[in-house]
């Protein structure tokens, strides 16, 4: 049997299967599944920010009605706030310590964050209840006509900043390919401390209902098409950045994990194909990963970890867009 085992964001895992952020990482008994099947490592669901001030702001506007319990100069409105804020917190740091305590694979927390504000504080305290690692999922959707570029990424710097003064565990930073200029932004998280990035987040796309005339919501999971972004980029940032590349979104097979790690990939993030098959589905993936290996004769992945990635292939010209009018404007 080949030797799977790789590191990601300086943690020793037994392969790089990662179960990535979603619903089935934020039960015990599905982590502990998971674990069992042999994944690489988990990331817990991420804990919102947004959700958590959206939470806070409803129960303060809801006191606000009751003349009995506010006033203008009552202690009601910073008590609310801070009660559901310790709540949904103490709830997450429960969530990292029982996991820490029943499975072995490496425990890796995700705050989904939209700020840079004190709140990123709460880093520390999920590195005191014992996760390895920090995914922080950032996204700041470019709604702002006022707002330039620079604008945008400079909140992914703050918050990656205020993060990695707070903790002494690695910190990776997952972001959407949404960027001017999205090779510069990657290297500068580098700069900024980033241990690794995750490409890329997957959103609730929209989509609308013809016959009723309303907005609706696309598919949740992802399909098997949806990789080819983070693939063109995973390949294009390895052997460039010394930092941990993870591929996340539309990677439903082993076939698709060994595209990722022959890009470039330190590591890939399994979801939507957790949801389809199970998380025994594990198994799978991981033995189609050792038989290729086997077949063409690796006995450890860094013997092919990059090897077509854009710096090492003899055709980088595949991975850049104008290679679209090269190879298909022939098509009738």
């Amino acid at each position: 049997m080949a030797d799977l085992s790789t590191k990601y964001l300086g943690l020793n895992l037994r392969n790089p299967v990662v179960a990535g952020s979603s619903g089935l990482t934020n039960s015990i008994k599905d982590l502990i599944d998971l674990d069992k099947s042999g994944v690489g490592a988990v990331v817990l669901k991420s804990i919102f920010e947004e959700q958590i001030l959206l939470e806070a702001d409803y129960r303060i506007k809801q006191a606000q009605k009751d003349e009995l319990t506010y006033s203008e100069f009552s202690e009601t409105l910073d008590y609310i706030d801070l009660h559901v804020k310790e709540k949904e917190l103490s709830n997450y740091l429960s969530l990292i310590q029982e996991a820490k305590r029943k499975i072995d694979a490496p425990v890796i927390a995700s705050i989904n964050a939209i700020s840079g504000n004190e709140w990123t504080s709460f880093a520390k305290n999920i590195e005191q209840a014992g996760a390895d690692a920090l995914e922080l999922n950032i996204f700041v959707m470019p709604f702002s006509l006022e707002k330039n570029c620079e604008d945008n990424e400079s909140v992914y710097y703050d918050v990656l900043k205020k993060v990695k003064n707070q903790v002494n565990i690695p910190v990776s930073v997952k972001i959407s390919p949404y960027f001017s200029n999205l090779g510069k932004v990657i290297k500068n998280l580098e700069k900024e401390g980033a241990d690794g990035v995750v490409l890329f987040n997957r959103f609730a796309s929209p989509d609308i209902d013809i016959q009723d005339m309303k907005v609706t919501h696309g598919d949740i999971l992802s399909h098997s098409s949806d990789m080819s972004n983070s693939l063109r980029w995973i390949a294009i940032m390895a052997k460039r950045v010394e930092m941990s590349l993870a591929a996340s979104t539309g990677i439903h097979d082993g076939e698709a994990i060994v595209k990722q790690l022959l890009a470039g990939a330190t590591v890939t993030q399994v979801t939507s194909a957790f949801y389809e098959h199970g998380t025994s589905y594990v198994l799978d993936l991981v033995r189609f990963i050792d038989d290729w290996m086997e077949n063409k004769g690796f006995n450890y992945i860094d013997q092919f970890r990059g090897k077509l990635s854009q710096a090492t292939t003899e055709n980088p010209d595949a991975y850049e867009r104008m290679q679209f009018m090269k190879y298909f404007s022939k098509i009738k």
